[in-house]
């Protein structure tokens, strides 16, 4: 019976501890191929990470990923718009596909 009540409590306190966040990435997106309109760049706001959307759209022959920056939301984001940088916390974190 004590290790019940011991669990129920301790999961309580895991519970109230427990933090919601997601990672924000904004990179600049660039088709390979040379039939595609428009071919400028173009400006990327997603939650996915550069390598998940590369593949998810077409992988990196056809597409040149060059991640500007990337941010933190914190809290409950659920049903929620992605959060603006201002909202967020800043990682510095460059690197480009």
């Amino acid at each position: 019976m004590k290790k019940i009540v011991f669990l129920g409590i301790f999961s309580l306190a895991l519970i109230n501890s427990a933090k919601a966040e997601y990672r924000v990435y904004q990179y600049y997106i660039k088709s390979k191929t040379n039939n595609i309109t428009p071919p400028n760049a173009q400006l990327v706001t997603s939650t996915l990470d550069p390598s998940t959307y590369a593949a998810y759209h077409g992988g990196s022959l056809l597409v040149d990923i060059s991640l500007l920056r990337s941010w933190i939301c914190l809290g409950n984001t659920s049903k929620k718009e992605i959060c603006t940088i201002s909202e967020g916390r800043e990682l510095s974190e460059e690197k480009s596909l």
